[in-house]
């Protein structure tokens, strides 16, 4: 019974990111980031499970990255295409081809992450969470702040495709991004995770809540100034 529980938890993942796709389908870009938020946690505590319960399976490995697939590759995308909508409501098949890049990359960054084995503590290309947080942190950015940079961002035709192609080609590029998880709280062999909690509590500090629009940028930043480490 126990082996069945991660699997299980990967498919709420799957309903979450099901469930924002239709929302934001529907214009309702903001809940579609919150069950974002949802699937990513899911997406947690599925890995979290299977090592707590050791119920480890090949079925559960294909099954977490299809779901990721939907979560962080397609939702992440129908958000960008609704806002490309609400700024150029003309918007027609050229920019749903070009948005389609998003899970298109998705998809093949997780097939290619499937077969390295050597991506543990560092990844090879920006993680399909990560390129989920990027988008729904300009929704709550833009619902929660007044900053200007953030609504222009989510209203110019432009920035939205550039954002949409940065951030695709970011997940199958070949540049190092340190892994999130953390073993131990030591600085040593986490100092770049620690200079990345320190500027975002410097950006927040300074922005505010529109500093969450900056989240993977900071991230990124640190991860190519660990190497000076």
């Amino acid at each position: 019974m126990k082996k069945h529980i991660p699997n299980f938890i990967t498919s709420l993942n799957v309903v979450s990111g099901f469930t924002a796709i239709i929302l934001a389908s529907h214009g309702d870009i903001l809940m579609a980031a919150w069950f974002i938020t949802a699937a990513m946690i899911f997406d947690f505590l599925d890995g979290f499970s299977a090592r707590l319960l050791n119920a480890y399976s090949d079925v559960g490995k294909e099954l977490d990255s299809l779901a990721d697939i939907v979560s962080f590759g397609v939702a992440p995308a129908v958000i960008l295409y609704r806002l490309m909508i609400n700024a150029c409501p003309s918007a027609g098949l050229p920019i749903i081809l070009i948005l389609s890049v998003m899970p298109v990359c998705a998809a093949l960054r997780l097939a290619i992450f499937n077969l390295d084995t050597s991506q543990t503590t560092y990844f090879k290309g920006l993680a399909t969470p990560a390129n989920a947080i990027a988008v729904i942190a300009m929704v709550f950015a833009s619902h929660f702040s007044d900053s200007e940079i953030i609504a222009f961002l989510i209203n110019s035709p432009v920035a939205i495709i550039i954002i949409t192609i940065t951030l695709s080609l970011l997940m199958v590029s070949r540049l190092e991004l340190f892994s999130l998880k953390v073993s131990s709280l030591r600085l040593k062999g986490n100092e770049s995770r620690y200079l990345m909690l320190v500027l975002l509590i410097i950006v927040f500090a300074i922005t505010g809540i529109a500093g969450a629009a900056l989240i993977i940028p900071v991230y990124i930043i640190a991860s190519l100034t660990s190497r000076w480490f």
